[in-house]
């Protein structure tokens, strides 16, 4: 006959399942915070470096940044993330993916962050053989890899001004030519319209010189006569 009063072992299972709750509540939470962070983290990031929306060393391997890519798209997709921009983000990893992804693309980012390296080795009289791993660079403040950041940001902001330059250059002369053209059918438009106009008045001007020739004959023999 049951009593209704618990025994200690169903106390100590429901105590087990409280807690049990309490740390799939937390972790829930944990993880919802984590993926807020990280969209953060890709919108702050240079967005005209790929590898820095990725947090990928520039050596990784293809096969290497689509896993990343993957890890990242499905840990802060939009479906799982309550953040407001975390379609933006979602956005910047794709678009910056498929750069790393087109071999060209690649290899100019890869030229730009070689170039970097080299101007900040000789800004510090390092040779420019100099290895990552060389002591003297790990005695830098702030370190090597910071200041190499920074100046891969300088040079391709300079890149990407040249690039909008150019763009907006080539769109006034594209503007400029649109002009010629314009102004160009606007002249023999009303050049046209001037013959279509000298045409439609050809028989007004014949009838007034032939009125003016019939006018010129008849005072003539009107004179004639008179001095005769």
């Amino acid at each position: 006959m049951s009593t209704g009063t618990s025994t200690p072992s169903s106390s100590k299972t429901h105590a087990s399942a409280s807690d049990n709750d309490i740390e799939q509540l937390l972790s829930r939470e944990a993880s919802a915070f984590q993926r807020e962070l990280e969209v953060e983290r890709i919108l702050k990031a240079f967005k005209l470096n790929p590898y820095d929306i990725l947090d990928i060393d520039e050596s990784s391997k293809p096969e290497g940044i689509k896993r990343r890519y993957r890890q990242l798209s499905l840990f802060i997709h939009p479906d799982k993330t309550p953040h407001a921009r975390a379609p933006d983000a979602f956005d910047l990893l794709k678009k910056a993916e498929s750069e790393l992804s087109d071999t060209a693309k690649r290899e100019a980012l890869d030229a730009t962050i070689a170039e970097a390296r080299l101007q900040l080795l000789r800004s510090h009289g390092f040779s420019t053989s100099t290895q990552d791993d060389d002591p003297k660079l790990r005695g830098l403040v702030p370190s090597f890899k910071v200041q190499l950041r920074a100046k891969v940001k300088d040079l391709l902001i300079d890149e990407e001004v040249r690039r909008r330059k150019a763009i907006k250059m080539n769109l006034a002369n594209e503007g400029l030519e649109a002009r010629k053209k314009e102004e160009e059918v606007a002249t023999r438009k009303r050049k046209a319209e001037e013959d279509k106009t000298w045409e439609e008045s050809r028989e007004t001007r014949v009838d007034s010189w032939r009125s003016f020739n019939n006018t010129a004959k008849k005072k003539k023999k009107t004179k004639a006569q008179i001095l005769g």
